[in-house]
């Protein structure tokens, strides 16, 4: 496999490789991970269609060769022939979709979700489905019923979550990109963890279309690559309104997402570093030296790095589950036995069928988050907790956009800890929402976000930092990610 997407699509115009080689190389990398000791169960399945999509491809490349328009070509299509991995719960028609769930077992997608239709529609191959925590519910994608995905860099730890297998792909070079979806940092923990880029766009840049709900007012699509130009190629072909999602948006700067140019004026660039962030407790000592390190450089660069307060970031993870789980609770309903979901049916009336169905088709975390949600929402509160939930949520959305009209970005670590060990967290669901402690503000704002792989703890396990933009700012992030790329080159740690 090619390390990026610019090196492939050049081998691919060339001849040095094909896409069926490609998809081959993945099928073959897949099979004989799941025979060793300590699989990394990062793909559930290789879509069985992958092959053939890339001898389509492949065609087409030699046709466009044979009659000198292969650069029109690939201006049409950009990822043509280019693999790519899918998070288990984003709509791939035809495909199984599970969401790593018992209660959605053998259930196959009847259509494809607008951001595989949109990449599809570029030259793009969708070459199998990833494994995520139950729902997307989960930092360390342990909650899966297919059992946990292992970091590639570390096989005794975890990829994190929910969207770890996607991340585990990529980072292991079994896919050279792949989608996630994050409600409060599932895409930019994992990438931490795993030692790649990995972006949360503004809430509406990618359509939700086709994508299975866990937090509707939270939930988006995110990519995660080897470095910010794989990232932003994706995003400029997906990115955009569509007429099936009432709450997408477009990108005003996709244009410069095509062709990513590093950042050059880093004088009058301004960052804020919030004081609650850097003062927070549990913050690893070897987390706050790639910290340090990270701000560092963007001094040495001409930077204005400042320490802000933000009181209302203290209120921002009780705000977040508060919300997320309400209306986790509101979108699980549907997966009743009935109307979608496994069935448990003994005969003995709808009731008792609703309760086995969803007892034996949930697991642990779920049911959890459901009944914590449903409690929220009961009569005894009458939705009040969730309507306060929300109304901090609109002041972090006012204090955080009001901010920006000084400073360019946010700087903050992406988690208070590297990896941790298989297990190490599973029963202390507590210790697992902290995970989320410096991501889900980014939710609430429904701002951009990208995870930068930064360093490594003593142990070798990597260490991500975030540059947060206002709305819409995705181009400026990821060419402050492509600067850092440039002189860092990823801070990559060798898989084992």
């Amino acid at each position: 496999m090619y390390y990026t997407i610019k090196e492939t699509v050049a081998a691919l115009k060339s001849g040095e490789t094909t896409s069926e080689k490609l998809v081959q190389q993945s099928i073959d990398t897949f099979a004989a991970d799941q025979k060793s000791e300590k699989p990394l169960n990062a793909f559930l399945e290789i879509y069985d269609d992958a092959i053939e999509l890339a001898k389509a491809c492949d065609a087409e490349i030699a046709a466009a060769k044979k009659d000198g328009t292969i650069d029109a070509l690939f201006e049409k299509k950009p990822l043509l022939g280019i693999p790519f991995a899918n998070k288990d719960n984003i709509s791939c028609k035809g495909h199984k979709l599970t969401c790593s769930s018992k209660i959605l077992e053998g259930y196959v997608a009847p259509y494809s979700a607008t951001v595989i239709a949109r990449l599809a529609e570029k030259g793009a191959i969708p070459l199998g489905r990833c494994n995520q925590d139950e729902f997307a519910m989960g930092s360390s994608t342990e909650y899966s019923v297919y059992g946990p995905t292992r970091n590639p860099i570390n096989r005794d730890y975890v990829s994190g979550g929910s969207s770890g297998g996607s991340t585990a792909a990529v980072a292991a070079n079994q896919a050279l990109f792949a989608l996630g979806t994050e409600t409060g940092g599932s895409v930019r923990l994992p990438a931490s963890y795993c030692g790649i880029y990995g972006l949360k766009p503004t809430y509406g840049v990618l359509s939700r279309w086709g994508v299975v709900a866990y937090g509707s007012s939270l939930d988006q699509v995110g990519i995660l690559g080897h470095t910010p130009e794989d990232i932003a190629l994706p995003l400029s072909l997906m990115s955009g309104v569509d007429f099936y999602d009432d709450t997408s948006a477009d990108l005003p700067d996709s244009d410069k997402l095509a062709n990513l140019s590093a950042y050059k004026d880093f004088s009058s660039l301004k960052i804020a570093v919030p004081k609650q962030f850097e003062e927070a407790k549990g913050l690893d000592a070897d987390v706050k030296k790639v910290f340090e390190d990270t701000k560092a450089w963007f001094t040495g660069k001409g930077a204005k790095l400042e320490v802000v307060d933000l009181p209302i970031l203290d209120a921002s993870i009780a705000a977040y589950y508060v919300i997320a789980l309400s209306e986790a609770a509101s979108n699980l309903s549907r997966f009743d036995g009935i109307r979608y979901g496994r069935r448990v049916d003994n005969g003995e009336g709808y009731d008792k069928l609703y309760v086995d169905s969803r007892s034996e088709g949930f697991g642990p975390e779920v049911k959890r988050r459901i009944i914590i949600g449903n409690y929220v929402l009961s009569e005894q509160f009458s939705g009040d907790t969730y309507k306060k939930g929300m109304s901090v949520r609109a002041r972090i959305q006012r204090e955080v956009a009001a901010l920006f009209e000084n400073y360019d970005i946010i700087l903050c670590p992406v988690c208070p800890t590297p990896a941790f060990k298989l297990g190490e967290k599973y029963d202390d669901p507590l210790a697992m929402y902290l995970s989320d402690l410096y991501t889900v503000f980014v939710n609430l704002a429904r701002i951009p976000s990208i995870s930068v792989p930064a360093g490594s703890n003593k142990d070798g396990m990597p260490v991500g930092i975030q540059f947060a933009g206002k709305m819409f700012s995705e181009a400026k992030i990821l060419q402050l990610a492509q600067a850092w790329e440039e002189d860092h080159k990823g801070c990559g740690v060798p898989v084992k």
